[in-house]
């Protein structure tokens, strides 16, 4: 019998990896998805059942910090890809743990290059990696909007720890390896956890929408982001594994947008247009440093990838909104 596709995903359980999980499931992969220890799959497990793909899905308990038991878990599942887009997701939070947030996000990534060189040279195939790098490696950028060449200057534990991440691509690249790096830009979804601002602006809104009032506590209303669909990014970074060559590749909307912008179009999708009434600042949310304007340039990935999105900013608050307002959620 054929073996069928193997895909190791770190960060199974997060935003990004539950939707490539899925997506690679319904491919016909056989994925084997590290989550924490003590952690349980937050989202309903795929399958497969009528579809006529052979799919399944694998769950290991594995810190990624732990990078013994992250490398025995390369060696034993021996996959042909590996997508690894865990870490410290937070840039808020690299700065309570820089340490750590250097470990999980930085070197673990290392160890998962390591790795993979290592079973390729040890199997004689070929092996590939997605590493799931960031805006946030550019800090305060020389131009916008960014580009695959753009210098790489981060003003934060978090963006520094995904700099040594995105430049070691490089470097097991010209090994040999089949490294290919996917530049994200911020990407939202009902899956976002509430501790980002985004989930917590939708959450936000939606109790206040039905409870006739309340407020809602944020931090920089000027930060300008380039915000884009979760499950379109997770769309660029399969077909960047997939691509004939490995490369660099920014995934983006190419349009910048305030949270303020953020703030008034999702009351406005839940029916409440005097959105200022709602919200107050407050300087425990503010970051010691914010980065100026990231906004990326998407033409290589939509050129070399045919990778297009389906959702503007518009339309993706505007699902955030409604997914709470039907779902309960509360911020």
């Amino acid at each position: 019998m054929t073996r069928p596709p193997t895909a190791l995903v770190t960060g199974a359980a997060g935003q990004d990896g539950s939707y490539l999980v899925e997506r690679l499931v319904a491919d016909g992969y056989a994925v084997h998805g590290l989550v924490r220890p003590g952690t349980a799959y937050p989202w309903p497990v795929p399958t497969t059942e009528g579809a006529g793909s052979t799919g399944s899905l694998t769950l290991h308990e594995v810190d990624v910090a732990d990078l013994a038991g992250l490398g025995g878990a390369i060696d034993e599942v021996e996959p042909d890809e590996i997508h690894n887009l865990a870490g410290v997701s937070s840039v808020a939070r690299s700065w309570a743990d820089p340490v750590g947030t250097a470990r999980v996000t930085g070197v673990a990534a290392v160890e998962v290059l390591t790795r993979a060189l290592a079973l390729q040279e040890r199997t004689g195939r070929q092996v590939r990696v997605l590493q799931a790098s960031s805006a946030e490696i550019f800090g305060e950028p020389v131009h916008s909007p960014q580009t695959e060449a753009t210098p790489i200057r981060p003003v934060s534990p978090y963006g520094a720890a995904k700099a040594l991440a995105h430049h070691s691509v490089d470097v097991f690249r010209r090994r040999g390896l089949f490294a290919a790096s996917a530049i994200l830009y911020n990407h939202e979804s009902p899956r976002r956890p509430t501790t980002f601002v985004t989930r917590k602006i939708t959450t936000g809104v939606a109790r206040i929408a039905r409870e006739g009032g309340g407020t809602l506590a944020l931090g920089n209303l000027d930060a300008r982001r380039d915000w884009g669909w979760a499950p379109d990014h997770v769309d660029a970074m399969v077909r960047a594994i997939r691509h004939d060559e490995p490369d660099d590749f920014v995934v983006a909307t190419g349009e910048a947008h305030s949270v303020r912008d953020f703030v008034a179009l999702a009351f406005r999708c839940a029916g409440v247009e005097d959105w200022e009434q709602h919200v107050v600042i407050d300087p425990a949310h503010l970051r010691p440093v914010d980065p100026s304007v990231l906004v990326g340039d998407p033409r290589h990935a939509e050129r070399v990838l045919g990778w297009r999105r389906t959702h503007d900013f518009a339309k993706t608050v505007a699902a955030m909104v409604f997914h709470d307002l039907q779902d309960g959620s509360t911020g």
